[in-house]
Parts: structure tokens; C-alpha cells; sequence
């Protein structure tokens, strides 16, 4: 089941200390020993839970398994108000009985942030120490390490001073086809490639190939547009430059949107091979292949949709690619009934597209959730 947005935005992020705030507890590591874990060349690992504590007690345990070339790494879990509160009684149970210790930190959050804001939670205390760690990892509760992923894009970016953002392989254990290589890079979203993406025909994506969003898994090491936010290393300094996350998205596009102001603000994104994560694909926000379980997307999805388009291209694009957009879905619909197939689209496609995002950006800027 994928995560809820809540009614109301939330209000400016409060970071959790040793005794809880407004917006959750953090607790085992004590302020001052949270200030020098991760100092200096150090790796913080971020997983944002939301319903998946099984998963997310997989992926904190393939983190401390590692060695990571010798660097100090620590461990932050942010319990994004699960329904219930069964998930965070099992990590705080399990933190006990497994000896996580001062190597994990968890936040137990009041209210679900979503992705961008549950990361920012960890991201803005991480940010008040005298020295924050030199790069944070965003690791979905869904996937997990098997490699020294850590080592090898640290070790790339020490390397590489230009680069603020590195993405690695995905491997897909539960395609039952044993482990399959999943697309992990990608173009910055555009008009044709969602008129693409929506008409799903063999000959315009052949024609139109580079501007599809999504690419093949690359061979080799390469600069990218942005990388999969279910494993990726960001520079520390890189991403407090241009404010972490926008916390007007709840899920969806975060990512997109804070790699496309990284790149602006001068820094590269590159996809480095030999690392890699094994991802259970859709456990923690239902979406497999492109397409939700549901097979309708959640009306988030179109709002941050929407917001992408209207905060980096302008309200004017936003309409033009929104149009682009249902021309595809449109011209979809004869193609396949012709072939026999199923339409490519999601169900109910069209009325909640106008609601959360032809509607929004006639009557407004559309940037605003």
C-alpha cells in the first residue's frame, strides 16, 4: 500500500534531539556524539520508512555488515508516522535486541512527511553540526547492500571534485527471472519525451529515443541527468546549496527536482558501474515497471508532476507538456485497440490528470502543491 499524504502541508520541519520534538524523537546517540559521528570524511546512510520495518531492518543490517573502506559511517531511520504505530514499536524493539547502538539513529515521526521532507528531517539536523559528514546516502527501505556500494561511489567522488551526485546499479531480485539489471539513469523530463512515454509506440520511441526519460543501464561510468533515488550518494555541501529537498513534494519527482538545481548550481551527476543495490521494486511506494498496483497513480503523483514542470520550466511549458502529454495518451488508445493490446495509461487517466494538473495550472502558476 503506498504511503498517504497528509491533509494539510506540515509545518517547517523540526529535527528530532535525544528527548523528541514536535516532529518525532531521535534517540540512542546523544547530541554532542551525534555532532562527531560522520565528521570529515564520513558517510550519514538515510531510509525513510513508511510501512516496510521488515525491509527497512534488512537494509540498516546490509549497511553494518559492511566495511566501507574503512570509513565512518552511521545509520539514520526516519519512522514516517507508519499507521498504527507498529512500525516503530519493531525498529525500536529491534534496535535493542539486534545492537544497533550509537550506529543507528532512529527518528520516530507524528506525522508522514513523505520522501523529500522525511530525508530533510535527518538532512537540516545533519546540517547544525560544527562538522557534517562528507556525503549522505539515500537508500530505500526496499533495497539493500551486497557490495561495498558506499566505498566505491565515495571513492569515485573523492576522486572527482565536480561531481555532487552519484547513482549506481539496481538489481531486481523480484522479476522472477533471477537478479535482472533495472534502468537507473535518466533524462530530465521533457515535452516529447512525455509525449512519447504517453503514446508508447515502438517506432516514435525509436525516432524520439533521446528524450525518453528513462535510458538503458550504461556499460560503462558516465555523466547523467539524474539518477535513481532509490540508492544514490550525494556531496553534502551539494545538496546544502540549494536547500535539500523542496518540501512541496510529498512523493514523486523530488529527486528529479533536486538533481536538476544541483546541476544548475554547477555540479554533475554521474552514474558510476561496479557499485550496486538490490531493490525489491515497489514495495515501499506500490510502483512496479512505471505503473502503480492500483493501476490508477495516486493523485500525488499528478500534483508532483505537475509542480516539476511549473517550478523549472514555467507554467506556459507546464500546459504545453500537459497537452503533449494527453495528445500521446489519445493517439495510445486507437494503436492499441488496433493491435489488441491494453491502452498504455493508467485507469482514470484523463479526469484525474485535469484535476491535479490541467485544472491547477489554468487557474494558477501551478508550482504550489
Amino acid at each position: 500500500m503506498d504511503p498517504q499524504p497528509p491533509a494539510t502541508d506540515p509545518s517547517p520541519l523540526a529535527t528530532g534531539t535525544a528527548s523528541g520534538t514536535a516532529s518525532g524523537t531521535a534517540f540512542d546517540i546523544a547530541p554532542a556524539d551525534r555532532g562527531q559521528i560522520g565528521a570529515g570524511r564520513g558517510i550519514a546512510v538515510i531510509i525513510v520508512n513508511y510501512r516496510t520495518a521488515e525491509l527497512t531492518a534488512l537494509g540498516v543490517e546490509s549497511v553494518l555488515a559492511r566495511r566501507h573502506g574503512g570509513r565512518p559511517v552511521e545509520v539514520h531511520v526516519v519512522e514516517n508516522a507508519s499507521p498504527g504505530g507498529e512500525d516503530a514499536r519493531l525498529l525500536s524493539r529491534w534496535h535493542a535486541e539486534r545492537g544497533w547502538g550509537a550506529r543507528v539513529t532512529l527518528w520516530l515521526e507524528t506525522e508522514n512527511h513523505g520522501f523529500g521532507r522525511g530525508n530533510n528531517v535527518v538532512l537540516r539536523a545533519l546540517a547544525k553540526r560544527p562538522v557534517p559528514p562528507e556525503y549522505v546516502f539515500l537508500l530505500n527501505p526496499d533495497a539493500r547492500l551486497k557490495i561495498e556500494t558506499l566505498a566505491i561511489l565515495a571513492d569515485y567522488m573523492d576522486a572527482h571534485p565536480k561531481v555532487g551526485i552519484t547513482g549506481c546499479g539496481i538489481d531486481r531480485p523480484d522479476l522472477g527471472q533471477g537478479l535482472t539489471t533495472a534502468r537507473a539513469t535518466f533524462n530530465f523530463p521533457s515535452i516529447w519525451g512525455e509525449f512519447a512515454s504517453a503514446l508508447s509506440f515502438g517506432p516514435v520511441d525509436r525516432l524520439l529515443a533521446r528524450k525518453l526519460t528513462s535510458c538503458p543501464p550504461p556499460e560503462r561510468s558516465c555523466k547523467v541527468d539524474w539518477v535513481s533515488g532509490a540508492a544514490l550518494m550525494a556531496r553534502f555541501e551539494a545538496i546544502r546549496a540549494v536547500g535539500f529537498f523542496d518540501p512541496d513534494y510529498f512523493l514523486y519527482f523530488e529527486e528529479t527536482d533536486l538533481m536538476r538545481r544541483v546541476t544548475r548550481a554547477g555540479w554533475e551527476i554521474w552514474h558510476v558501474t561496479g557499485a550496486s543495490v538490490e531493490h525489491e521494486a515497489g514495495a515501499a511506494t506500490g510502483m512496479q515497471g512505471g505503473q502503480h498496483r492500483s493501476k490508477a497513480l495516486p493523485g500525488y503523483w499528478y500534483d508532483s508532476w505537475r509542480m516539476y514542470f511549473a517550478k523549472n520550466h514555467g507554467r506556459g511549458y507546464a500546459l504545453a507538456t500537459a497537452l503533449a502529454r494527453i495528445a500521446g495518451w489519445g493517439l495510445n488508445l486507437p494503436l492499441t485497440r488496433l493491435r489488441g493490446r491494453r491502452p498504455a495509461g493508467p485507469q482514470n487517466f484523463l479526469p484525474d490528470f485535469s484535476r491535479h494538473v490541467l485544472g491547477p495550472l489554468l487557474r494558477s502558476s501551478g508550482d504550489r502543491p
